[in-house]
């Protein structure tokens, strides 16, 4: 892929963009409806998930609480298994090691299968500006890359395009990666796939390194899991002879007991099944099976910083099922891409601002890309409280305050073009701490309801061009209370205050 997140503008403007597309709103519609509605109905079938949600969320938490720990024991386990293990404080370390790995095979082509944290990082970018060439195996990662274009979903990245959108993409570019799309390809799903396949296939027989990411990581054996649908991540993970995995740090689970629970919450949540068609598990190296060598990269880039945030911590419980973004009205109508980040939606609007800090406007302005509707928390499962943390950040945003970046405490200094926002919440503030003043201001508002304007000016004028202002009533509810119950235990005699 030659595109990448880095430079996107924030998050209004882009979706300010993606919103007038009708092609991508009607894309996403039909299939965030159609992946929610089969989730419904496979969550539906257990008596017991609300209480895998609440396992799954105490065992990410305990696990993050020791996460030192485990990763000691991760990195012992494989070590002993045959693997090496090598720790990547951020995205440059990490891209370093993995092309270095890949320079010592000799080799100048690698096969991938899907791993959000190698888009994260840039990978693909970063080898080939080394001079070797990524290809993406999962299919619709290989649509997004034949399309130069960019993922808009984790678990479907290229759910902002249609069926006749592919053909046209297979038909141009297939021949430019390698084998070519068979002539008069039509866009039947079956034909698409079969495409898809035999482009791919010679690709799998012949690479001899694979590069992964990993959905979970066993503690206690130094097991790696991939959980896909298609097959390929299972030729990935096989047939090269050097395997390089980059894993966040927050995939670590510490027992085969403990994957279990999460085992049941992913697949449901995600593609609606009561299990992955392909579950692909990994320890070490073994003698005639397999890649000869395996690397575990091991990626913190951010992921300790987040930890230190006692309230946004909880997002690195995320499994990556994407169940929020099918829920969530702000990402069906704006599209992944006005998330500037490979994490869009929900889950992103929290995770990346997190990972990258407080940088630029994008990261500012995610936290307010979102109704606070909280439909993402009630399907999460494990239980993140997506809205409690977009509150969390946004304070943050206008406040500013101290925060842990790169390991060492710092203080945010507040964003650029909050003051009014700040002015108007101290005003408020003081005003509920004088009830004479609040009263005089309500009575006021009251009185002149009649010449209230229908927008607001100046900066909010953003936010009543897109909602109605509420009516004022023709009196405060103080004042009816006074007027209705005669003053008898009214807020000035010890009843409501």
């Amino acid at each position: 892929m030659s595109r990448s997140f880095l430079g996107m503008p924030a998050f209004p403007q882009a979706a300010a963009v993606s919103t007038r597309d009708t092609q991508l709103r009607a894309n996403l519609a039909h299939a965030t409806r159609t992946i929610r509605d089969k989730r419904a109905g496979a969550v539906a079938e257990l008596d017991d998930w609300a209480e895998l949600r609440a396992a799954g969320a105490a065992i990410k938490d305990r696990t993050l609480r020791h996460l030192d720990h485990y990763l000691e024991q991760l990195e012992e386990a494989v070590g002993a298994a045959g693997g090496r293990v090598h720790w990547a404080a951020d995205a440059d370390e990490a891209n370093r090691i993995v092309t270095r790995l890949v320079r010592e095979t000799g080799e100048h082509e690698v096969v991938k299968v899907k791993s959000m944290a190698t888009q994260e990082i840039g990978l693909n970018e970063a080898l080939a500006d080394a001079g070797i060439r990524a290809y993406e195996t999962d299919l619709a990662e290989l649509i997004v890359q034949l399309g130069d274009d960019l993922p808009s979903h984790i678990l479907v990245p290229a759910i902002h395009r249609n069926r006749a959108e592919i053909r046209d993409i297979f038909r141009r570019e297939m021949g430019k990666w390698g084998r070519p799309a068979p002539e008069g390809l039509s866009d039947s799903p079956a034909a698409l796939a079969e495409a898809a396949r035999l482009h791919l296939r010679e690709k799998f027989l012949t690479a001899k390194v694979g590069i992964s990411g990993a959905n979970f990581m066993v503690a206690e054996s130094g097991t790696l899991v991939v959980v896909e649908s298609e097959g390929n991540g299972r030729m990935c993970l096989t047939l090269p002879e050097t395997l390089i995995s980059v894993v966040g740090i927050e995939k670590v689970v510490p027992t085969w007991q403990d994957l279990e629970v999460f085992l049941q919450l992913l697949p449901r949540s995600s593609t609606a099944e009561r299990m992955n068609p392909y579950t692909t598990t990994w320890t070490g190296t073994t003698d005639g099976d397999g890649p000869r060598t395996f690397h575990l990269v091991l990626l913190d880039n951010g992921r300790t910083d987040t930890l230190a945030d006692t309230v946004g911590r909880q997002a690195l419980r995320c499994i990556r099922c994407s169940a929020c973004l099918n829920v969530c009205p702000v990402y069906e109508r704006a599209g992944g891409h006005a998330y500037g980040s490979p994490y869009p939606g929900p889950i992103g609007a929290i995770l990346t601002p997190q990972l990258r800090g407080m940088a630029g406007p994008l990261e500012q302005s995610l936290p307010y890309a979102s109704s606070l509707c909280g439909a993402c928390y009630e399907v999460c499962p494990v239980a993140i409280d997506i809205p409690e943390v977009l509150v969390h950040l946004r304070e943050r945003v206008v406040e500013g305050g101290p925060v842990t970046r790169h390991g060492a405490r710092v203080v945010l200094k507040p964003a650029k073009g909050h003051a009014a926002e700040r002015a108007a919440l101290r005003a408020a503030a003081w005003a509920f701490d004088h009830p004479g003043a609040l009263r005089g201001g309500m009575r006021l508002a009251a009185r002149t309801r009649r010449l209230h304007p229908r927008r607001l000016p100046g900066p909010g004028r953003a936010w009543s061009d897109t909602r109605a202002l509420p009516a004022v009533p023709a009196e405060s509810f103080r004042d009816w209370w006074q007027r209705t119950r005669g003053g008898a235990a009214g807020p000035e005699r010890g009843g409501l205050r």
